[in-house]
């Protein structure tokens, strides 16, 4: 197999049409590589004239350490890592594909180097890590919720929530909450992260991602972004920036209210959904996706939705020699994993 380092243009004509994360858009990755840290390298492996698998790397220097990630750390990215496109549908030719992209793709970034460290995030559309195991690196894996909205009615969809979650949506529907499109969609969305950012001052965190950065992936994507707001009176009560890959919205940053009604973020992820039944920003989006089902508290509300529990699975240098280093980056990307729980 032979790797190539792939310019924007080519990336964007390689990408498959379905089973990709919104940040493996060309838009998002433009963006990431203005906010983050290290240099931005897009590699793409090829059988013959055939792309067949390609990842987004982001390369930098820690402590002496050459560190090589998928996402980047801090970028509240809930998955981004390796796309394999095998072009049989047979078993044993998919495996194979996928062998040899992982073993050429680990020669090419060096993994083997002891002065490197490898972390990729992959998605739940790359379900198949083992071959990054028998290349020695550790694979550990994580969970999201994945709701199929498909050829499904909003009124099946409501039925499939629990009587709780119907209750809650119910109620904040006979409020005098409402909930809105934003239209002015920076805007907005300022008002979403600023309520996210004080939510974590209160917990005397910090928040991570930079309001410049926010503000210029929601400007980038376009329609791939859309943010709902709700007001009571005209006061802003909450909100939630969604992203949208050509196969699912993502529920990516908001819903930090938890005092007031309680049923404000319950009517914000309800008209996200019915806008994905009905009028999704693409055609394809099929499913809604609460990002992240791995912090137990957070799943006892996210388990009212009904939704599939997808796992996707974090690839990592071994080796008690990467303790440290790990721990550093982990420490760089807590806000982030809080955020995506």
């Amino acid at each position: 197999m032979r790797f190539e380092r792939l310019d924007l243009d080519s990336w964007e004509s390689g990408l498959p049409a379905s089973g990709f994360e919104v940040f493996h858009t060309p838009d998002a990755l433009d963006v990431l590589d203005r906010h983050a840290a290290g240099d931005r390298l897009l590699v793409g492996g090829y059988r013959g004239e055939q792309l067949v698998g390609m990842i987004p790397l982001f390369v930098r220097r820690v402590a002496g350490l050459r560190v090589v990630s998928s996402p980047p750390p801090g970028m509240a990215i809930p998955g981004l890592g390796p796309l394999v496109m095998p072009t049989s549908p047979k078993r044993r030719k998919r495996e194979k594909v996928n062998r040899e992209f992982t073993a050429g793709l680990l020669d090419a970034i060096e993994a083997d180097d002891p002065r490197t460290l490898v972390r990729f995030i992959g998605h739940p559309a790359y379900p198949d890590p083992r071959p990054y195991r028998w290349e020695g690196l550790s694979v550990d894996p994580s969970f999201t919720y994945r709701l199929p909205l498909d050829e499904r009615s909003s009124d099946e969809v409501l039925q499939s929530f629990s009587r709780s979650l119907r209750r809650e949506i119910g109620s904040a529907e006979e409020s005098a909450v409402e909930v809105e499109t934003a239209e002015h969609t920076v805007e907005a969305a300022h008002e979403v992260y600023d309520d996210v950012a004080a939510r974590y001052a209160e917990q005397d965190e910090h928040f991570g991602p930079s309001w410049a950065y926010v503000e210029d992936l929601v400007r980038s994507l376009d329609e791939r972004c859309r943010v709902y707001v709700a007001r009571e009176d005209g006061v802003y009560e909450g909100g939630i920036i969604a992203l949208y890959s050509n196969d699912a919205a993502y529920y990516w940053l908001g819903g930090a209210r938890s005092g007031g009604n309680s049923g404000v973020n319950s009517l914000l992820h309800w008209r996200l959904i019915e806008d994905i039944v009905a009028d999704p920003p693409l055609g394809s989006v099929h499913e809604y996706d609460l990002v992240g089902a791995n912090t137990e508290h957070l799943c006892r509300y996210k388990a009212k939705f009904g939704a599939d529990l997808a796992p996707y699975y974090t690839i990592e240098s071994g080796g008690a020699a990467m303790a440290a280093a790990k721990e550093g980056y982990q420490l760089v990307n807590g806000v982030a994993d809080r955020l995506l729980g």
